[in-house]
């Protein structure tokens, strides 16, 4: 194989597991077995990330770069975010699991569930609520935590049915990718308990600080859509300003990702669209009203969400035929706006602030000129 060829499969690796951080498809598998030394050498030099592979499975422990981005919640079948109560649901889960015999029943584990969380203000009476153990479920599934052997959910939504589960110990031993044991974090808030739990050592001497810049950096570049110069700290910006070409250089030949630098920011394009769960523009409804909240914001710079809702009601109305159904009902500028706003915060190029929309600086690509109309010659 050339050196050419072994790149490129290395590239392979390493993009598989950045789509999926717990990896089980086995083509890729092969890949990543193939290349684990060079990429456990890459991710921990630059990154900081621990990878580990066995037979079935590749985990890559990542360490977000920024605790407090909500824009990626987990997602049910239909693309719903989690909420509250589906998070307590899946916690509460996951410690059940990790007592649970080699299988399980989704019946067996409801009442588990509601046994575990006896202090917590919801039941299983309710379609709605079995619905959120469902969907946790579902994730599960996902993830390769449980297999299914026999039944279906949907069954023990409508009909009180049930469902048979293999539980894979070794795929639930390794979801947690924080730095330290949950049961060891003693802090107050929410906010104090996240901090302890992706917590890393103090960087004493200079070159330790300079990995720890570096490997914060590459994670940001990685995993955001966006860096922005205006977001990072002194340390972190001088950093970047001196060391950008270097570090570019290196994930551009690791991932096969394009720098694209800007005087605002930089970000990691890639060329094959491939390593992104939020696309735009995109099509059918949603795509097409995302795209032009953009535009609009891109031409107005910020607006009022009444201001907005008004425009996503006059494109509604203008594109009625070519939408879905029902986009031009009262109030359904709502959801159409809600959708647009998820997506364009997600990829860094709004900001949600009050009831104001604030354009950010990469947004500007979407920007349109004035059309320029010639007469015959």
């Amino acid at each position: 194989m050339t050196p050419e060829e072994e790149l490129a499969q290395c590239q392979q690796a390493l993009r598989a597991l950045l789509m999926r951080p717990l990896l089980r498809d086995p083509e890729k598998l092969v890949l990543v077995r193939r290349h684990a030394a060079e990429l456990r050498d890459w991710l921990t030099r630059e990154t900081g990330w621990r990878l580990v592979v066995d037979s079935d499975t590749a985990r890559l422990f990542k360490t977000v770069a920024d605790t407090r981005d909500a824009t990626r919640p987990a997602l049910g079948r239909a693309g719903e975010p989690f909420g509250r109560r589906r998070y307590v649901v899946l916690c509460l889960a996951l410690s059940v699991l990790e007592r649970a015999d080699a299988q399980t029943t989704l019946g067996r584990l409801a009442e588990e569930v509601l046994e575990a969380g006896a202090g917590y203000a919801f039941t299983l009476d309710t379609r709605s609520e079995r619905g959120d153990l469902v969907a946790v479920v579902r994730a599960l599934l996902a993830w390769g935590v449980l297999d299914r052997v026999a039944g279906d959910e949907e069954a023990y939504l409508t009909a009180g049915g049930d469902v048979l589960y293999d539980v894979r110990r070794k795929v639930l031993a390794g979801l947690l990718a924080g730095a330290r044991g949950p049961s060891t974090i003693t802090a107050g808030t929410f906010e104090e308990r996240l901090a302890e739990l992706t917590a890393e050592p103090y960087a004493e001497t200079d070159d330790l600080r300079n990995q720890a810049l570096r490997r914060r950096l590459t994670r940001w570049l990685l995993d955001d859509p966006v860096v922005y110069f205006a977001d990072l700290d002194e340390d972190e910006l001088a950093y970047l300003t001196s060391q950008r070409h270097a570090i570019i250089r290196r994930i551009e030949q690791a991932t096969g990702l394009v720098a694209e630098v800007r005087a605002e920011g930089i970000a990691m394009v890639d060329p094959d669209d491939e390593l992104t769960d939020v696309r735009l523009p995109e099509q059918r409804t949603d795509g097409h009203v995302t795209l032009l909240v953009a535009e609009r914001l891109a031409e107005l710079g910020a607006a009022s969400f009444d201001e907005l809702k008004q425009f996503v009601r006059q494109a509604a109305a203008e594109h009625s035929s070519f939408w879905r159904k029902g986009v031009t009902d009262p109030g359904a500028e709502d959801g159409l706006l809600a959708v647009a706003l998820g997506k364009l915060t997600a990829l860094r190029l709004a900001l949600v602030q009050g009831e104001r929309v604030t354009g950010l600086p990469a947004i500007s690509r979407y920007a349109l000129d004035a059309p320029t109309i010639k007469g015959p010659r």
